[in-house]
């Protein structure tokens, strides 16, 4: 885990020395050694925000200071803290806090006090650690955690697997559009379980993608001898084999997103290994529909690789 906070810590470290400048998730991964595909995830489950939340909290504590305690102008401001122009400036101060950087300078130069309980809860802890990682080993009576860690997630090789593929973009939450259509296509083709495997596929981290710009392939593998042929439904793609961490996963599906979040940042800074550049394999294992309990079971394969 301290490897994994010593990390973190140097890409906070290069944000606050880098606030003024344009800061790419690329940029920050790279800073981190943490692959660009996975590192968002791994952010956010030691700080308990995304890297775009944590660099706007940045820019605006800096503006706060600069308003509270300079005279500078919000052109001046705005360039400082890392905005192309003081309605962008403007435009984020007034959303987080619901008043413009100008009235907030005004109250402040008055010696008024801040009503507000957004702002005035800001201020007060502008000077405080802004996130303090979660540790699931700090306490003895958590030993119990670690045990259930170690029993539901194993490491596992997987061997290339082709698949077809059907493409969603947009809400996660829609991704059944994309489910019908794979299943009338391999209905058709009597591909089924348990000897094919039906996958999703989750290409991009809603915490930092557009809701209707989020990528899902819904995929199922296809035997040694399948003949492809061009459709129009379906498109083809072999998924990379390797090392994975294998966590059997079996609850209702709103509780899906916290098992990555726990995956990203209770299992993996507790282990020897790190997320590789490859994506996250969500093998379906049967149809809430017809479950008992109304649950999905889905064996979540996190792809790893030594640390260095």
């Amino acid at each position: 885990m301290n490897e994994y906070i010593e990390r973190i810590h140097q890409v906070t470290t290069y944000i606050e020395a880098h606030i003024s400048e344009k800061l790419t998730l690329d940029k920050l991964a790279a800073v981190s050694n943490f692959s660009k595909y996975h590192f968002s995830r791994v952010f956010t489950a030691v700080v308990g925000i995304t890297p775009a939340a944590y660099i706007v909290n940045e820019r605006l504590k800096l503006a706060v200071r600069y308003l509270r305690e300079t005279d500078k102008s919000m052109l001046e401001i705005s360039l400082l803290c890392g905005y192309e122009s003081v309605s962008h400036f403007n435009a984020s101060f007034k959303k987080q806090f619901d008043m413009t950087p100008g009235k907030l300078r005004k109250i402040l130069h008055e010696g008024r006090v801040v009503q507000d309980s957004k702002i005035s809860q800001f201020i007060r802890n502008i000077t405080k650690e802004q996130w303090n990682p979660p540790r699931y080993d700090q306490k003895e009576g958590n030993h119990f955690l670690r045990r259930i860690w170690n029993m539901n997630i194993s490491v596992t090789q997987l061997p290339p697997l082709e698949v077809a593929y059907v493409r969603h973009v947009g809400s996660y939450l829609e991704t059944y559009h994309a489910w019908q259509k794979l299943g009338q296509w391999a209905h058709e083709h009597q591909l089924y379980p348990p000897e094919q495997y039906f996958i999703g596929i989750s290409l991009d981290d809603p915490n930092t993608t557009e809701e209707l710009a989020c990528r899902y392939d819904a995929c199922v593998t296809l035997p040694a001898q399948f003949i492809k042929q061009a459709d129009a439904v379906v498109q083809f793609k072999q998924l990379p084999g390797g090392l994975y961490g294998k966590y059997v996963f079996y609850d209702t599906l709103d509780k899906f997103a916290i098992a990555y979040q726990s995956v990203f940042g209770q299992w993996l800074p507790n282990s020897e290994y790190e997320p590789d550049d490859r994506d996250c394999l969500e093998f379906c294992m049967n149809d809430p529909s017809i479950d008992p309990e109304g649950k999905a079971k889905v064996d979540l394969y996190i792809p790893i690789r030594k640390r260095a």
